[in-house]
Protein backbone atom coordinates (compact mmCIF):
# COMPACT_ATOMS: atom_id res chain seq x y z
CA UNK A 1 0.00 0.00 0.00
CA UNK A 2 1.43 3.33 -1.18
CA UNK A 3 1.57 6.59 1.57
CA UNK A 4 2.12 9.83 0.61
CA UNK A 5 5.26 11.26 1.36
CA UNK A 6 5.45 12.51 4.52
CA UNK A 7 7.17 16.03 2.55
CA UNK A 8 3.68 16.56 0.83
CA UNK A 9 1.77 16.27 4.38
CA UNK A 10 3.91 18.78 5.70
CA UNK A 11 2.72 21.35 3.11
CA UNK A 12 -0.96 20.65 3.26
CA UNK A 13 -0.49 21.24 7.13
CA UNK A 14 1.23 24.62 6.56
CA UNK A 15 -1.25 25.80 3.62
CA UNK A 16 -4.03 24.96 5.85
CA UNK A 17 -2.63 26.75 8.49
CA UNK A 18 -2.13 29.95 6.44
CA UNK A 19 -5.53 29.50 5.32
CA UNK A 20 -6.71 29.79 8.83
CA UNK A 21 -4.74 32.73 9.58
CA UNK A 22 -5.85 34.40 7.15
CA UNK A 23 -9.37 33.71 8.00
CA UNK A 24 -8.91 34.73 11.20
CA UNK A 25 -7.14 38.34 9.91
CA UNK A 26 -9.71 39.13 7.41
CA UNK A 27 -12.61 38.26 9.93
CA UNK A 28 -10.66 40.53 12.79
CA UNK A 29 -9.72 43.44 10.03
CA UNK A 30 -13.77 43.20 9.11
CA UNK A 31 -14.77 44.02 12.18
CA UNK A 32 -12.48 46.45 12.93
CA UNK A 33 -13.49 48.52 9.54
CA UNK A 34 -17.36 48.14 10.84
CA UNK A 35 -17.21 48.72 14.91
CA UNK A 36 -14.04 50.66 15.84
CA UNK A 37 -14.86 54.17 16.05
CA UNK A 38 -12.38 56.89 14.29
CA UNK A 39 -12.55 60.18 15.30
CA UNK A 40 -11.64 62.60 12.71
CA UNK A 41 -11.05 66.48 13.18
CA UNK A 42 -11.45 69.04 10.26
CA UNK A 43 -12.07 72.84 10.01
CA UNK A 44 -13.42 75.06 8.06
CA UNK A 45 -12.46 78.27 7.40
CA UNK A 46 -14.71 81.24 6.28
CA UNK A 47 -13.95 84.95 6.30
CA UNK A 48 -17.85 85.46 6.77
CA UNK A 49 -18.02 83.55 9.86
CA UNK A 50 -18.73 86.24 12.69
CA UNK A 51 -15.83 86.73 15.20
CA UNK A 52 -17.88 84.85 17.59
CA UNK A 53 -18.06 81.87 16.42
CA UNK A 54 -14.47 80.99 15.97
CA UNK A 55 -13.19 78.28 17.31
CA UNK A 56 -17.03 76.70 17.59
CA UNK A 57 -16.89 73.03 17.19
CA UNK A 58 -19.21 71.18 16.24
CA UNK A 59 -19.75 67.14 15.91
CA UNK A 60 -21.58 65.83 12.91
CA UNK A 61 -22.94 61.86 13.36
CA UNK A 62 -24.76 60.47 10.37
CA UNK A 63 -26.10 57.41 9.11
CA UNK A 64 -26.38 55.31 12.15
CA UNK A 65 -28.80 52.55 10.98
CA UNK A 66 -29.08 51.08 14.43
CA UNK A 67 -25.95 50.56 15.05
CA UNK A 68 -24.40 50.03 18.58
CA UNK A 69 -20.49 50.93 19.94
CA UNK A 70 -20.24 50.01 23.06
CA UNK A 71 -23.16 49.01 25.53
CA UNK A 72 -26.49 51.48 24.79
CA UNK A 73 -23.63 53.31 22.19
CA UNK A 74 -21.71 54.51 25.69
CA UNK A 75 -18.26 54.08 23.41
CA UNK A 76 -19.80 56.78 20.94
CA UNK A 77 -21.15 59.04 23.65
CA UNK A 78 -18.02 58.84 25.46
CA UNK A 79 -16.01 59.90 21.96
CA UNK A 80 -18.50 62.73 21.47
CA UNK A 81 -18.11 64.11 25.03
CA UNK A 82 -14.20 64.14 24.85
CA UNK A 83 -14.27 66.62 21.97
CA UNK A 84 -16.27 69.04 24.03
CA UNK A 85 -18.78 70.46 21.40
CA UNK A 86 -20.74 73.22 21.01
CA UNK A 87 -23.51 71.69 19.41
CA UNK A 88 -23.73 68.39 17.69
CA UNK A 89 -25.57 67.92 14.25
CA UNK A 90 -27.20 64.31 13.65
CA UNK A 91 -28.44 64.19 9.81
CA UNK A 92 -30.68 61.38 9.15
CA UNK A 93 -30.30 57.82 9.10
CA UNK A 94 -30.33 57.13 12.72
CA UNK A 95 -32.85 54.27 12.06
CA UNK A 96 -32.60 51.43 9.26
CA UNK A 97 -35.95 50.29 7.28
CA UNK A 98 -34.25 46.64 7.39
CA UNK A 99 -33.54 46.35 10.35
CA UNK A 100 -36.72 47.68 11.76
CA UNK A 101 -34.91 50.18 14.34
CA UNK A 102 -37.31 50.79 16.74
CA UNK A 103 -37.63 54.89 17.76
CA UNK A 104 -36.62 54.36 20.87
CA UNK A 105 -33.08 54.16 19.93
CA UNK A 106 -32.95 57.02 18.00
CA UNK A 107 -34.53 58.60 21.17
CA UNK A 108 -32.44 57.64 23.64
CA UNK A 109 -28.94 58.22 21.36
CA UNK A 110 -31.00 62.04 20.90
CA UNK A 111 -31.12 62.45 24.76
CA UNK A 112 -27.11 60.85 25.60
CA UNK A 113 -26.61 63.89 22.29
CA UNK A 114 -28.38 67.04 23.95
CA UNK A 115 -27.09 66.39 27.60
CA UNK A 116 -23.23 66.77 26.30
CA UNK A 117 -24.38 69.86 23.89
CA UNK A 118 -27.28 71.57 22.03
CA UNK A 119 -28.45 69.18 19.52
CA UNK A 120 -30.39 68.98 15.84
CA UNK A 121 -31.45 66.70 13.82
CA UNK A 122 -32.89 66.50 10.17
CA UNK A 123 -34.80 62.94 8.97
CA UNK A 124 -32.66 60.41 6.38
CA UNK A 125 -34.56 58.38 3.47
CA UNK A 126 -34.31 56.00 6.58
CA UNK A 127 -36.60 57.49 8.76
CA UNK A 128 -39.20 58.04 6.32
CA UNK A 129 -39.36 54.30 5.20
CA UNK A 130 -40.57 53.41 8.74
CA UNK A 131 -44.02 54.55 10.30
CA UNK A 132 -44.92 57.43 12.59
CA UNK A 133 -42.03 60.13 11.47
CA UNK A 134 -44.14 62.51 13.72
CA UNK A 135 -44.17 60.49 16.42
CA UNK A 136 -40.47 59.95 16.67
CA UNK A 137 -39.60 64.00 16.07
CA UNK A 138 -42.18 64.57 18.89
CA UNK A 139 -39.85 61.94 21.20
CA UNK A 140 -37.16 63.54 19.93
CA UNK A 141 -38.12 66.88 20.85
CA UNK A 142 -39.12 65.23 24.32
CA UNK A 143 -35.72 64.25 25.00
CA UNK A 144 -34.52 67.80 24.40
CA UNK A 145 -33.21 67.76 20.48
CA UNK A 146 -34.43 70.10 18.43
CA UNK A 147 -35.65 69.00 15.10
CA UNK A 148 -35.63 71.19 12.04
CA UNK A 149 -38.04 70.18 9.70
CA UNK A 150 -37.61 72.63 6.86
CA UNK A 151 -36.96 75.32 9.50
CA UNK A 152 -34.20 77.67 10.46
CA UNK A 153 -33.05 79.18 14.01
CA UNK A 154 -30.40 81.47 14.93
CA UNK A 155 -27.68 80.29 16.88
CA UNK A 156 -25.83 82.75 19.60
CA UNK A 157 -22.25 82.37 20.58
CA UNK A 158 -20.24 85.24 21.97
CA UNK A 159 -22.37 88.01 21.11
CA UNK A 160 -22.77 86.91 17.89
CA UNK A 161 -25.19 84.88 15.70
CA UNK A 162 -25.71 82.80 12.76
CA UNK A 163 -28.70 80.93 11.36
CA UNK A 164 -28.73 76.93 11.35
CA UNK A 165 -31.60 75.48 8.68
CA UNK A 166 -32.18 71.79 8.06
CA UNK A 167 -34.73 70.25 5.65
CA UNK A 168 -36.53 67.17 5.31
CA UNK A 169 -35.18 64.30 3.45
CA UNK A 170 -37.27 63.93 0.06
CA UNK A 171 -38.63 61.05 0.88
CA UNK A 172 -41.01 63.06 3.36
CA UNK A 173 -44.54 64.60 2.55
CA UNK A 174 -44.78 65.45 -1.08
CA UNK A 175 -46.72 68.95 0.39
CA UNK A 176 -43.64 69.56 2.32
CA UNK A 177 -41.83 73.12 1.91
CA UNK A 178 -38.99 73.00 -0.87
CA UNK A 179 -35.39 73.77 -0.10
CA UNK A 180 -35.81 76.90 -2.17
CA UNK A 181 -38.87 77.75 0.04
CA UNK A 182 -36.62 77.33 2.74
CA UNK A 183 -33.35 79.10 1.38
CA UNK A 184 -35.65 82.08 0.28
CA UNK A 185 -37.21 82.66 3.95
CA UNK A 186 -33.49 82.82 5.55
CA UNK A 187 -32.42 85.67 2.99
CA UNK A 188 -35.50 87.73 3.68
CA UNK A 189 -35.34 87.24 7.75
CA UNK A 190 -31.19 87.20 8.21
CA UNK A 191 -30.33 88.71 4.49
CA UNK A 192 -26.01 88.28 4.55
CA UNK A 193 -26.04 86.13 7.60
CA UNK A 194 -23.89 83.29 7.63
CA UNK A 195 -25.61 80.07 7.63
CA UNK A 196 -25.18 76.53 8.11
CA UNK A 197 -27.46 73.93 6.21
CA UNK A 198 -28.65 70.29 7.25
CA UNK A 199 -29.44 68.59 4.06
CA UNK A 200 -28.98 64.49 4.59
CA UNK A 201 -28.40 63.45 0.96
CA UNK A 202 -24.99 64.08 -0.25
CA UNK A 203 -26.01 63.27 -3.97
CA UNK A 204 -27.62 66.11 -4.30
CA UNK A 205 -25.71 68.74 -3.76
CA UNK A 206 -24.32 69.54 -6.75
CA UNK A 207 -27.46 69.62 -9.05
CA UNK A 208 -29.47 71.06 -5.96
CA UNK A 209 -28.23 72.22 -2.45
CA UNK A 210 -25.31 74.10 -4.20
CA UNK A 211 -27.84 76.77 -5.18
CA UNK A 212 -29.63 77.82 -1.48
CA UNK A 213 -27.15 79.98 -0.68
CA UNK A 214 -25.87 78.38 2.03
CA UNK A 215 -22.34 79.12 3.49
CA UNK A 216 -21.93 75.11 4.41
CA UNK A 217 -24.04 72.37 3.86
CA UNK A 218 -23.74 69.59 5.98
CA UNK A 219 -24.11 66.28 4.77
CA UNK A 220 -24.71 62.36 5.29
CA UNK A 221 -26.10 59.48 2.90
CA UNK A 222 -22.89 58.65 1.01
CA UNK A 223 -21.55 56.02 3.38
CA UNK A 224 -17.88 56.94 2.60
CA UNK A 225 -18.27 55.35 -0.69
CA UNK A 226 -18.82 52.23 1.24
CA UNK A 227 -15.51 50.51 -0.10
CA UNK A 228 -12.54 53.08 0.15
CA UNK A 229 -9.59 53.13 -2.17
CA UNK A 230 -6.49 54.57 -2.87
CA UNK A 231 -7.12 57.95 -5.48
CA UNK A 232 -10.71 57.12 -5.41
CA UNK A 233 -13.72 59.19 -3.48
CA UNK A 234 -15.45 55.76 -2.35
CA UNK A 235 -15.95 52.91 -5.01
CA UNK A 236 -19.79 52.03 -4.37
CA UNK A 237 -23.09 54.51 -3.71
CA UNK A 238 -25.53 53.38 -1.42
CA UNK A 239 -28.08 53.60 -4.60
CA UNK A 240 -25.01 51.21 -5.98
CA UNK A 241 -23.49 52.68 -8.44
CA UNK A 242 -19.44 52.89 -8.81
CA UNK A 243 -16.94 55.62 -8.00
CA UNK A 244 -19.44 57.85 -6.71
CA UNK A 245 -18.71 61.31 -5.90
CA UNK A 246 -19.14 63.76 -2.48
CA UNK A 247 -18.70 61.28 -0.13
CA UNK A 248 -16.12 62.45 2.79
CA UNK A 249 -14.68 65.74 3.49
CA UNK A 250 -14.95 68.80 1.68
CA UNK A 251 -15.81 69.92 -1.46
CA UNK A 252 -16.70 72.88 -3.29
CA UNK A 253 -19.22 73.74 -6.45
CA UNK A 254 -19.06 77.23 -8.18
CA UNK A 255 -17.76 78.03 -5.09
CA UNK A 256 -20.40 76.63 -2.62
CA UNK A 257 -19.05 73.99 0.16
CA UNK A 258 -20.02 70.62 1.06
CA UNK A 259 -18.75 69.05 4.23
CA UNK A 260 -20.12 65.07 4.10
CA UNK A 261 -19.41 62.34 7.02
CA UNK A 262 -18.32 59.21 6.27
CA UNK A 263 -20.85 58.03 8.71
CA UNK A 264 -21.21 55.73 11.16
CA UNK A 265 -23.46 52.06 10.07
CA UNK A 266 -24.58 50.22 7.63
CA UNK A 267 -27.98 49.50 5.50
CA UNK A 268 -28.98 46.40 5.93
CA UNK A 269 -26.75 43.17 4.76
CA UNK A 270 -23.59 45.43 3.32
CA UNK A 271 -20.49 46.11 5.32
CA UNK A 272 -17.37 49.09 4.90
CA UNK A 273 -14.17 48.27 3.94
CA UNK A 274 -10.97 50.64 4.53
CA UNK A 275 -13.42 53.28 6.18
CA UNK A 276 -14.28 53.19 9.65
CA UNK A 277 -16.85 54.40 11.57
CA UNK A 278 -16.75 58.32 11.93
CA UNK A 279 -17.32 60.77 14.42
CA UNK A 280 -16.72 63.97 12.48
CA UNK A 281 -15.28 66.89 14.32
CA UNK A 282 -15.68 70.46 12.58
CA UNK A 283 -14.14 73.16 14.15
CA UNK A 284 -15.71 76.60 12.60
CA UNK A 285 -12.31 79.62 12.02
CA UNK A 286 -12.60 83.28 10.20
CA UNK A 287 -8.95 82.69 9.26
Amino acid sequence: MSQRPARRRGRGRRALLILLLLTVFGAAFLWWSNRSLQVDRFTYASPRLPAGFDGCVVVQLSDLHGALFGENNQDLIDAVRAENPDYIFLTGDLLDRYRRTPQSYAVDLGRAMAAIAPTYFVTGNHEWALPDVPGLKAQLEEAGVTVLSNEFITLERNGDAIVLAGIDDPNGYADQKTPEELAAEVEAACPDAFWLLLAHRNNLFAERYSRLGADLVISGHGHGGIIRLPFTDGLISVERTLFPSYTAGFYEVESNDLFVSRGLGNSGPSFRLFNRPEVAVLTLSRS
